[in-house]
């Protein structure tokens, strides 16, 4: 049995990928942000007879993000694998303080996530990052939060963005815990599917096998800082690695300032 927190575990893949998880006899803490949603998730995860703890927090403020990190390392011994699962696209509030919320959520939230909780993360564990197929040079000034951008210049930016972190990161530490993004798969049925492109989605169950998978097998055992890339079955090529390092170091910068 592992011990397991999922992000954005309320609806869509978050959820899909929370019941595979249960039903595999694994423990989880499930994040979101309506406490009231979350623990009817919660209850109906543990008719499987899982074990099941909530955590709720707006990944949007880095702040939460900080405070949810400090009581799930307070609260367990060890965390087995992080999967960093929930995301924004469209939003009538593109801002989170000092940020795009698309930044915030997709790559600040997950970093500061993985930073946090590395202390609690054994060699073996992992650290799930979603990405996507949908992905963008990185504007220094937009990370920042000085530059606006529109929804999809936003969103494919901030999940380059973790990817190139990502890459960093697990450069740093070759001897884990694995640490991957991955793109589950193109427009799987999930709401911000539906918001965004107005399509049902391709089945949910193509996300699930994947994130379990990246989560919890041996295929991916020796891929830290890796980018996982499911609509082609395969790893993708490292990106150019003076690039990952520049978009880390900012990423890290912006972080260190968060108290």
């Amino acid at each position: 049995m592992k011990t397991i927190l999922i992000t954005g575990a309320t609806q869509g893949l978050g959820l899909a990928t929370a019941q595979a998880l249960v039903e595999q006899g694994h423990r989880l803490i499930v994040h979101g942000r309506d406490a009231a949603k979350l623990l009817d998730v919660a209850d109906d995860l543990r008719c499987t007879g899982a074990e099941v703890s909530t955590e709720v927090a707006d990944l949007s403020d880095l702040s939460q993000v900080v405070a949810l990190a400090d009581r799930v390392a307070e609260g367990h011994a060890q965390i087995d694998a992080l999967i960093n699962n929930a995301g924004v696209f469209k939003t009538g509030q593109p801002r989170a303080g000092a940020f795009d919320v698309r930044f915030a959520v997709n790559t600040l939230a997950s970093a500061l996530l993985g930073q946090r909780l590395l202390p609690v993360i054994p060699q073996e564990g992992r650290i799930i990052h979603l990405s996507s197929a949908a992905q963008a040079s990185v504007d220094p000034r937009a990370l920042a939060g000085d530059t606006p951008l529109q929804d999809m210049e936003a969103y494919a930016q901030s999940k380059l963005a973790i990817t190139l972190w990502n890459q960093a990161f697990g450069d740093a530490r070759p001897d884990g815990p694995v640490s991957l993004t991955v793109n589950p798969g193109s427009l799987l049925a999930t709401r911000m599917v539906r918001e965004g492109f107005g399509t049902s989605g391709n089945d949910l169950n193509i996300g699930v096998d994947i994130l379990t998978r990246a989560a919890l097998s041996d295929e991916f055992a020796q891929d830290t800082g890796r980018y996982y890339d499911n609509d082609a079955r395969r790893l993708a090529p490292r990106y150019n690695d003076a690039t990952a390092a520049r978009v880390a170091t900012q990423i890290d910068t912006l972080l260190s300032q968060i108290n």
